[in-house]
């Protein structure tokens, strides 16, 4: 089977060619009847608050169904650090012009560069163009885009596109950008954007390919281990968020577009810390792009059904998940190409037929000067491609209420003040605080033990069970309203339990470093209840022997004073029977020579 070459990375033709544009001769197509026009808008608009799943269904923070039907911008993840185009016209502008097409979402791919503050190029301020992105660094740039397009109702989903700007990774992670640096960046952004609820979700990476695997195991190539850690660190941070996951190139011999495979969902899914957060994404394209062997089938386009089925469309027709398409393009200038889009289309569910019960999808792209697909933009950077928007309209979906998502509300509630412990035992922390205010009222409050959320209430007091006996723990709250929008942290407060530890039960934990990049490593924990009841928690500490430094966990929260590092079970892992096991694993640097003694106690 032949795979999409090395030019498969996005090509960049800054500079606009159309004098090229122009001298082309213009083609004819058939567009299909059920694309003439774009659905009614005259459902009540959905979208609002933070988003989750249900089967395949996403839902807003009503229970209303959504359906997202976008576009990508990209230029963030360049060597210009910032979305292209606003070298010729005004962001908001641009953002404008979308929601008048009825795109609902917009996907911003992104590169790690952009967290080294990095300053954009090719933005031009003349004529009062873009006036208020003046002396602003990438991510600043990236908060007015984002702000702007909640406030009109479009929803984002940061896409975490390359790892630099120069070129896309197979794999998630390079020598110069560790698993570490990705996880740390992923988490930044979750934490930027908290609250915001215009950021639906993050694309954890973008088209993971060959080494890349899914399910094999091997943690240095295994994407599906590897979106389990990253989802779970963007979850301990937001655990509102939807965790977009891409497929891979090759399952099981069988290899399809890069990031486009999902065939091994069936027999390993993702699993999350926090349920109906995931969003599978598969990539699709047409020839433009690469040949593959199905497009000279006899029997094509009638044959791509069962090919979209069996890498992908399988996951949402036997409710395992929602799928979001989150590319697919096509310059449009073959027969082919043209067959290709009107059966996608046709396959991924009109919206007049299906509702919001159909395929998300994100179109490749609405930028131009992408090299092998081109966009819903021309060359001027202004003039609409009519009919290749006009292909996209019976997919295209209701729009979402203004003011990011929320029914207008993207007022986040007050911190809550005065935390205080109102007691202690050997296995519980009761605490109390002051109510917060909120322009629509306050809904509920998410009590954390540190980085994990222990629980939810709708009163001002919590009681944390399944403790260890003499050990401290740190606590925060955050109040939640209606729409979805999740207060700053309040100030923490420190919590001991009564007792010396111990229990009735003990636990073991070992220790095995899973990749070691020189700068930074991998390591996995196995904790095992050596009592003879099942335990109700457990901790896990030990003290570096160097200079280490843990910059992320996942199934378990941790603390690090000086070189001692204490970890904790999450919620879902602290029961334990008797000889059974459970693990967790973390990231740390600079580097992981040499094994540190743990000790662990259970509760």
């Amino acid at each position: 089977m032949r795979h999409p070459p090395s030019f498969r990375v996005r090509r960049v033709l800054v500079t606009l060619l159309t004098a090229a544009f122009a001298a082309l001769v213009p083609f004819t197509v058939t567009v299909p009847a059920q694309a003439a026009a774009a659905p009614s808008r005259a459902a009540a608009a959905s979208g609002a608050g933070y988003w989750h799943t249900d089967g395949r269904r996403i839902l807003d923070a009503q229970n209303q169904p959504v359906r997202m039907a976008g576009i990508n911008w990209f230029g963030f993840e360049t060597s210009n650090y910032v979305a292209h185009g606003l070298w010729s016209r005004d962001y908001k502008s641009m953002i404008d012009q979308m929601k008048t097409l009825g795109y609902n979402t917009v996907r911003l791919p992104y590169s790690d560069d952009i967290f080294k503050g990095t300053q954009p190029n090719g933005i031009t301020y003349a004529n009062g163009l873009n006036a208020d992105l003046q002396g602003l660094n990438s991510l600043q740039v990236m908060d007015k885009i984002v702000g702007y397009a909640g406030s009109i109702g479009l929803k984002v989903v940061l896409d975490r596109h390359r790892p630099d700007s120069s070129a896309q990774s197979a794999l998630w992670y390079t020598s110069a950008v560790p698993e570490a640096t990705w996880i740390a960046n992923l988490k930044a952004l979750a934490a930027r954007y908290q609250g915001n609820t215009a950021v639906i979700g993050i694309d954890l990476h973008n088209e993971p390919h060959d080494p890349a695997c899914w399910g094999c195991g091997d943690t240095s190539t295994d994407w599906r281990l590897a979106a389990e850690r990253a989802g779970n660190a963007v979850l301990s941070v937001n655990s509102s968020l939807l965790i977009f996951v891409e497929g891979v190139q090759t399952v099981n011999g069988q290899s399809t577009w890069w990031g486009g495979n999902l065939a091994g969902v069936a027999a390993a899914p993702v699993r999350l810390s926090v349920a109906n957060r995931l969003v599978y994404s598969a990539h699709d394209y047409a020839t433009s792009v690469a040949q593959q062997p199905w497009f000279s089938d006899p029997s094509f386009p009638a044959n791509m059904p069962a090919i979209w089925d069996k890498y992908w469309g399988y996951i949402f027709k036997q409710n395992i998940a929602p799928v979001w398409l989150g590319e697919f393009g096509t310059t449009l200038q073959s027969t082919v190409d043209q067959k290709w889009l009107a059966a996608l289309v046709d396959y991924l569910r009109p919206t007049n037929t299906y509702g919001a019960d159909s395929f998300n999808w994100t179109f490749w792209s609405w930028n131009p000067n992408s090299g092998d697909t081109g966009g819903i933009l021309k060359d001027d950077w202004q003039t609409v491609d009519t009919v290749k928007d006009g292909y996209l309209a019976s997919i295209k979906a209701p729009g979402f209420s203004g003011g990011g998502g929320g029914g207008g509300d993207t007022t986040a509630p007050s911190a809550p003040t005065g935390l205080a412990v109102t007691g202690t035992t050997a296995s519980s922390v009761s605490l109390s605080w002051q109510a917060s205010t909120d322009d629509t009222g306050v809904t509920g409050y998410d009590v954390y033990r540190g980085t994990t959320r222990a629980g939810q209430v709708t009163g001002t007091s919590y009681t944390d069970t399944g403790l260890t006996a003499g050990t401290p723990y740190d606590y925060t709250v955050r109040a939640r309203d209606a729409a979805g929008n999740t207060s700053t942290a309040s100030a923490s407060v420190t919590a001991t339990t009564t007792g010396t530890g111990g229990g009735s039960s003990g636990c073991k934990a070992t220790y095995k470093v899973s990749s070691d990049w020189g700068s930074g490593f991998n390591a996995d924990v196995t904790v095992t209840n050596t009592g003879s009841s099942t335990t109700k928690s457990w901790q896990v500490t030990w003290e570096w022997a160097g200079n280490q430094s843990v910059s992320g966990m996942w199934n378990a929260s941790y603390s690090q004073v000086g070189r001692t590092v204490t970890a904790s079970n999450a919620d879902h892992n602290g029961a334990v029977a008797a000889g059974a096991s459970t693990g967790f694993g973390f990231s740390a640097a600079p580097e992981g020579a040499g094994t540190p003694v743990l000790s662990c106690r259970a509760g």
